[in-house]
């Protein structure tokens, strides 16, 4: 007998006629008995915690299309490995687990879902299980093919679902307490709607992400493992980062996708806080930490601490070694599972992470050996500084000083801690002791603000000018932002005019009479005066109108950083920050991880040195 035939059996007796609650809205349609049925077409969806709460998420529709082949494969699934979201994800299909590659992350649970019914406190829909999907199916089809409505059955959770017709299907929850007497539950309380098939309910499913990988680009996050002001890990932040790039490949290099020129940008993110924090020193915080303000106290210990922690000489060498390892662990796992990956590699850093990646690239030794002949994946970073002390002399050309800090048990770790007293003690002369200072000792110890600053001053420290204003990713700059400068332009307008206006009625108030012969050499005289005026004041109006000075700026070379590009930008304001600059300081700090201005910049920076550009240049 089968498993809807037992349900019939039991729930027959059950009064057909529809509940109180729900008695009006299904006797207003009138329903086909002779409905075809039509097998439902099942979606893969996984289950993630968000704010303590289960919610389920589809696959994008080739994942989902690819996980039903493999379960239709008709071979074992134990076993069964299916990649997913762009090979960051891998679905074992034998456990319905769905596991990280590429970090740490908890596993979450897959389900092949074709039926749903709408949660309790939000619109969202949440799948039945598999076993019990299969029963309603069924159910439904048994229905369909005798026409035979107001079907009941029983959850294992002994929910009650009624199928009325085939767009009216309810779930009620059952009554608190029946169990106790005994009694089966009964359809009171307020009901859920049921659907069938994924495409009657409301719910985003993406098409997927291009096969082929250009560009590979490793994310090094600040202080603290919150890296938003919604305190997400930078795993989330850097999946909504990858997914704007996913978007605006599909608006802004429209004629390259279409052309197969581009695939896309892979960002993975490079997470180092939670080891420096499981070497124990949160143990030894906590023994530290007084108990007052409590929130306060750890929320300083788990984030702030990281800038004096990366300021020790002990804790920043293990941050910088911990993430030059964890680059290198992803770099070599990425080519296993992308063998035909021969793309370029970038690395980004966010606030703190900005300071690690440029110490570590300061430290890279200036050849990484013959890579063509290794048969292991290279490195992409070398992990700490491999100089020895005779090296780095020797690369500084100061190679005959080897012989004095040999002589003195001098080593590389000695060398950071000594004064130019103690050099100069040694007998080095003036002009080797700083070149020697310099090298060893900021190399190791590094004091910067962990917050924005610019660097082409420090490039071109000659010349001034302003940064690079980053466009806006629909084109020209933001409207409130237009209308400031065309105020500012228009006041200045007015300023002069009335200036020019004032000094000519002045003049002619203060000019002594003269003959009525000399009246023609009066007017060109003043004709004269006013033309000179005018370029006075065309000169002053000059001078106080930057504006209009920095559209006429030649291009600025910076040198052969960046390729004489230009490195400093910064992001239009948004109308809401322009009346606080101050409120939005720390947000301002955040903002990247969303922002279609700061990823499209990536964007373009990356794909045209393949000689590949913007649809349309924004201005």
């Amino acid at each position: 007998m089968s498993s809807v035939e037992s349900h019939q059996q039991q729930l027959s007796q059950s009064d057909p006629s529809p509940s109180p609650n729900s008695c009006s809205s299904f006797e207003l349609l009138d329903m086909d008995a002779g409905s075809l049925y039509e097998p439902v077409s099942p979606h893969w969806f996984y289950c993630k915690i968000i704010d303590s709460k289960e919610t389920w998420i589809p696959f994008n529709s080739e994942d989902s299309q690819q996980l039903e082949e493999a379960y239709g494969s008709g071979k074992d699934c134990n076993g069964r490995v299916v990649p997913t979201d762009g090979g960051r994800y891998d679905v074992h299909l034998g456990e319905r687990m769905r596991y990280a590659v590429y970090w740490d992350e908890l596993a979450s649970e897959v389900r092949r879902c074709t039926w749903f019914y709408k949660g309790d406190k939000d619109n969202k829909y949440v799948p039945y299980s598999e076993s019990f999907s299969q029963v309603l199916e069924e159910t439904y089809k048994l229905a369909v093919t005798l026409d035979e409505w107001k079907k009941k059955l029983e959850s294992p959770n002994r929910e009650i679902i009624i199928l009325h017709n085939p767009k009216l299907m309810v779930h009620y929850q059952p009554v608190a307490g029946s169990d106790e007497w005994g009694s089966t539950p009964t359809e009171q309380g307020r009901p859920r709607t049921v659907k069938r098939g994924v495409e009657n309910i409301s719910v985003d499913i993406h098409c997927g992400e291009p096969l082929q990988i250009d560009h590979l680009v490793f994310v090094v996050h600040g202080i603290g493992p919150a890296c938003d002001l919604r305190f997400r890990s930078i795993v989330q932040c850097v999946n909504d980062f990858r997914s704007v790039s996913l978007n605006l490949l599909q608006t802004h290099f429209k004629k390259a996708q279409e052309n197969q020129q581009i695939g896309r940008v892979e960002f993975l993110p490079v997470n180092w806080h939670s080891p420096l924090h499981s070497t124990g020193v949160d143990v030894d915080l906590q023994r530290i930490t007084l108990p007052s303000i409590n929130r306060l106290r750890h929320f300083t210990n788990d984030t702030i601490l990281d800038v004096f922690f990366y300021n020790s000489p002990t804790y920043c060498q293990t941050i910088v070694d911990t993430v030059a390892s964890e680059m290198n662990r992803i770099y070599t796992l990425f080519l296993q599972r992308n063998p035909d990956f021969k793309g370029g590699v970038s690395i980004a850093g966010h606030s703190l992470g900005s300071l690690i990646l440029f110490d570590i690239l300061t430290n890279q030794k200036e050849s990484l050996g013959d890579m063509d002949s290794e048969k292991d994946a290279p490195n992409i970073v070398d992990e700490g500084d491999t100089l020895t002390l005779e090296e780095g002399l020797k690369k500084l050309q100061l190679s005959e000083f080897f012989n004095t800090f040999e002589k003195e048990k001098v080593d590389k770790e000695a060398l950071a801690l000594c004064t130019d007293k103690d050099l100069q003690e040694m007998g080095i002369p003036l002009g080797p002791r700083k070149k020697i200072l310099n090298y060893f000792r900021t190399r190791k110890n590094s004091m910067f603000d962990p917050v924005a600053y610019r660097i082409e001053p420090m490039v071109v420290p000659g010349v001034e000018f302003e940064p690079m204003l980053i466009p806006h990713h629909k084109g020209r700059k933001r409207m409130h932002l237009e209308l400031r400068e065309g105020l500012t332009r228009m006041s200045m307008d007015l300023k002069n005019n009335l200036l020019g206006s004032l000094r000519m009625a002045w003049k002619s108030f203060t000019r002594a009479p003269y003959p009525a012969l000399q009246a023609s050499e009066t007017t060109e005289e003043t004709e004269a005066e006013s033309e000179s005026s005018s370029e006075k004041l065309s000169d002053v109006n000059t001078e106080e109108t930057p504006v209009a000075v920095k559209e006429e700026v030649p291009p600025i070379n910076v040198g052969m950083l960046n390729g004489g590009q230009r490195i400093d930008y910064v992001l239009q304001e948004k109308p809401i920050e322009s009346f606080n600059e101050y409120l939005f300081a720390l947000q301002s700090h955040l903002c990247y991880w969303e922002s279609e201005d700061t990823v499209l910049l990536v964007l373009k920076e990356i794909y045209q040195t393949q000689g590949i550009f913007l649809d349309q240049p924004l201005q």
